[in-house]
């Protein structure tokens, strides 16, 4: 098997990740969760890849995108894959 491509990094009971994780699932995408610091000034490895220390924040190695922000990550996330899936199952 190998690694999935989506990493999201989260915290534990933010709704905002939660947002982003709803969407993953409905999209039936693969992804590894890193959860992070609580503490904003400790999330340093989420400044490293994403630039911020804000969380959702997911790094797609299939495109090379990294970006933080919820909704943009949902629209993200609907707009490359949504309807990628809907073709596979056709």
């Amino acid at each position: 098997m190998t690694d999935p491509q989506i990493t999201l990094y989260r915290l534990q009971a933010c709704p905002y990740c939660e947002r982003v994780v709803r969407t993953l699932d409905r999209l039936d995408l693969e992804y590894r969760s890193r959860y992070v610091e609580p503490m904003h000034s400790d999330r340093n490895v989420v400044k490293r890849v994403s630039g911020a220390r804000s969380v959702p924040a997911i790094v797609d190695r299939n495109t090379g995108v990294t970006m933080s922000e919820s909704a943009n990550i949902v629209e993200y996330l609907e707009g490359t894959y949504e309807d990628a899936g809907a073709e596979a199952g056709a």
